[in-house]
């Protein structure tokens, strides 16, 4: 799945995790701020694991790289950096980063050298800076005191951000215009890994080349991963080399491929079903003719276990895993959850159950209604992306009457002007409400203002306003400022 090769003699030492499941082993989901791709010599790709020969994505924060077409399948474990609302940490733990040191690169442990130009190997902590290798890292202690960094490093409980929907790259001076999804660009060639080798493969008349989707909205971006499977392979087979393609590590009983038709263009609706699933257990999923594309459907289950998180854990991975059925609701999942987790004295209300999309460019976070059906809930995300089922989680939250402060920085305004005069301005360009929004800081030199805006979606109106506003032919441009504790 991953391209992971070992000596037989080494296999029983394996602690890095397969691509397939590795998002499943994240304890904070903190989305990566990748740069505008770029050439990246000796370097590897973090999910297949392969070189990067073409232009490749490189986070500005952790250093994690991947190709343009693997990147969908990052897992969302960049460095934390910063307090988000409630959540902090006693202690800090190392955080380690597979690959891509300098082939002299030496082992805290065992002091032997542990990098290598020809292969992904070796571990790195993105705060502290040691180096060890993949067997030695594990007896490395825990906590990471930030190295000879530490003088100059903030702890990330020392840095707060009421981020909701802005990432990293709304703080960090990173080229926008270059950030455009990766599946945009690929829409060409698919966006499949190793396209050259599986063309090659296409030319032996017993394989057969398949396009394959992982839901509505790969279909609607046009995004597809290309399998090569003989021509005699059984539906089972076909569908097992479908979800390996897609990092899925699911049992293939539970899925199914449905012909790619027109109609599932203008239908969320599974029109055709072509007789693939009917005929499943009749042979060879190819007939005289011979659909090219097919779409990744999970069959229809009347129960589902599901993990709940519980937000207030400091650290950990700690879950409680409960079975819901198609009568379950958000509410009646937290009843059956607050009880395992000893709270079950405690009112309803004061919870929430929050649905979180691992993404790696993005972590995005949508409180449930207390009445939405949750088999409902993962059906529509398995129909949108199968993919994405594995990289969402649900997190029961306390709720908080935490104030919003989102501090803004908007540059490019006239210079030398008063308070009141910027406000003025701020007015007239961009509609700015003052009822929530109030000039903190006036940089009269550099013509700049820091605003203080108490309402998430006022702060990410003015923050996209901002980008495309010019005042006396100057271009404005804004940064979300984190709160130094």
């Amino acid at each position: 799945v991953c391209n992971f090769m070992s000596h037989e003699k080494c296999l029983k030492n394996i602690k890095i995790p397969c691509s397939c499941i590795a998002p499943s082993l994240v304890r904070v989901p903190v989305a990566h701020c990748f740069g505008p791709p770029g050439h990246y010599k000796r370097k590897f790709c973090t999910v297949c694991r392969k070189s990067l020969e073409s232009p490749a994505f490189r986070c500005e924060v952790c250093e994690l790289h991947v190709h343009t077409d693997c990147i969908l399948f990052a897992c969302s474990d960049c460095r934390q950096c910063h307090q988000d609302g409630h959540l902090d940490h006693d202690t800090y733990h190392h955080h380690w980063r597979e690959g891509n040191l300098s082939s002299g690169a030496r082992c805290e442990v065992c002091k032997k050298t542990c990098g290598s130009s020809e292969v992904l190997s070796g571990m790195r902590c993105e705060w502290c800076g040691i180096l060890a290798h993949a067997a030695c890292y594990v007896i490395v202690t825990p906590e990471c005191t930030f190295g000879r960094l530490r003088n100059m490093i903030l702890p990330p409980s020392c840095v707060q951000l009421f981020s909701r929907n802005f990432s990293k790259l709304h703080c960090f001076r990173i080229s926008e215009n270059l950030q455009t999804e990766p599946d945009e660009d690929d829409d060409v060639d698919g966006s499949t890994q190793g396209s050259a080798k599986d063309v090659q493969i296409s030319t032996d008349s017993s394989k057969q080349m398949l396009k394959i989707f992982d839901g509505n909205d790969a279909v609607k971006r046009n995004q597809f991963r290309l399998i090569s499977v003989p021509r005699i392979a059984k539906n089972e087979e076909v569908v097992e080399a479908a979800l390996r393609a897609y990092y899925i590590n699911d049992d293939q009983q539970e899925y199914e491929l449905q012909t790619f038709t027109q109609q599932v263009l203008l239908s969320d609706d599974v029109i055709n079903r072509n007789d693939a699933a009917e005929d499943s257990n009749l042979g060879s999923v190819f007939r005289e003719s011979v659909p090219e594309a097919w779409i990744i459907r999970a069959k229809p289950k009347d129960e589902e276990l599901i993990r709940i998180y519980p937000a207030w854990l400091k650290v950990g991975m700690a879950y409680v895993s409960l079975r819901v059925n198609k009568d379950s609701t958000a509410q009646t999942v937290i009843k059956e959850v607050l009880p395992l987790l000893g709270r079950q004295t405690e009112c309803l209300q004061n919870f929430k159950l929050i649905e979180v999309l691992m993404g790696s460019k993005q972590v995005q976070r949508m409180v449930l209604d207390n009445q939405e059906l949750i088999l409902n809930r993962f059906k529509d995300i398995r129909k949108t992306s199968v993919r994405q089922m594995n990289q969402t989680r649900f997190y029961i939250v306390e709720n908080s009457k935490s104030t919003v402060q989102v501090n803004l920085f908007v540059g490019g305004l006239p210079p030398q002007l008063s308070s009141e005069e910027y406000t003025n301005i701020l007015k007239e360009e961009l509609a700015i409400k003052t009822n929530v929004v109030s000039v903190s800081h006036v940089y009269q030199a550099q013509g700049a203002v820091v605003l203080q805006v108490s309402c998430f979606s006022e702060a990410e109106r003015i923050y996209m306003l901002v980008k495309d506003t010019v005042i006396n032919d100057k271009p404005l441009n804004a940064v979300v400022i984190p709160e130094v504790m």
